[in-house]
């Protein structure tokens, strides 16, 4: 879909989009402060080719896995999808990007920059450039723990979200719409804050998406609905427009839909169109 004018036809007023293109222009297109809340999950620039396929197993004596019970299964290959994500100057290719989130953010927005440890104290020093060290909120970690475990060093099993404001301490932070989590030490608590849990802190313990799971597109590096629902329900309200300019599988598209909020989803990825306008095709405009 060919980007519109700044003015009544903007992306911005609009309902639920999902927009195919390069990013920069498309994000010029948005009016100033017009954003409550935009997250990223930008390519982290692992120099390497990134791939997910989404497969089915059919019950066959002659197949290529063992299941339950020694019970044989053949592998079937339904799709792949990936990406290069290797980049020459990445920060070079981020800054004008985040030069325009922090234009259109509004005045009491949040941006959520999702990355991780490779490229994390880079990205930081560049955000802090444009938004100001000032509007540095949290580092959030994500820690999860699933897949190979490396024999050489501590296994990198977490990532990291910089969260910045567009103003210091004017911003959108609804902690009590939040999850609630369970305490590592009921017992020391009692009874009733037990049952209740406890809201989350700075380190986010979730698992990530379920290879086998109804959550999963197939689509390479899809993230977690319960993440990016923590983040929508806590940093916007109802009724506002949410923005993720590298959407891939959409995942914030319907974090937000789900919670009576807008959503505005952009990729230059053919494929992440495809799988995007699929999962969201009840909430699109």
């Amino acid at each position: 879909m060919p980007p519109r004018s700044r003015k009544s036809g903007s992306p911005a007023a609009a309902a639920n989009q999902v927009l195919a293109g390069d990013n920069l222009p498309l994000l010029r297109e948005l009016a100033s402060g017009s954003v409550p809340l935009i997250y990223i999950d930008p390519p982290f620039n692992t120099g390497r080719q990134q791939r997910r396929q989404q497969i089915k197993t059919i019950r066959d004596e002659a197949g290529d896995r063992t299941g339950f019970k020694g019970a044989r299964y053949r592998t079937e290959k339904l799709s792949e999808t990936a990406y290069n994500d290797t980049f020459d100057d990445y920060l070079a290719y981020l800054r004008p990007r985040l030069v325009e989130a922090h234009r259109i953010l509004s005045p009491t927005g949040s941006l959520f920059f999702h990355i991780d440890y490779r490229e994390v104290h880079y990205c930081k020093i560049l955000l802090d450039e444009i938004f100001g060290r000032d509007c540095f909120q949290n580092e959030i970690i994500w820690a999860y723990d699933y897949g190979a475990r490396s024999k050489k060093k501590w296994p990198a099993k977490h990532d990291n979200i910089l969260w910045y404001t567009r103003h210091p301490s004017r911003y959108v932070f609804n902690l009590d719409n939040s999850d609630r989590i369970p305490y590592m030490a009921p017992g020391l608590v009692g009874a009733e804050k037990a049952a209740r849990g406890k809201t989350p802190t700075d380190v986010w313990w979730h698992t990530i998406v379920s290879p086998t799971g109804k959550e999963k597109t197939g689509y390479a590096t899809q993230k977690p609905l319960g993440i990016l629902e923590r983040i929508v329900r806590v940093h916007s309200s109802p009724g506002d427009l949410c923005l993720d300019f590298f959407a891939g599988s959409g995942t914030l598209g319907e974090a937000a839909a789900k919670n009576n909020r807008r959503f505005l989803l952009m990729d230059s990825n053919p494929q992440a169109i495809a799988v995007m306008q699929k999962r969201l095709k009840k909430w699109l405009a």
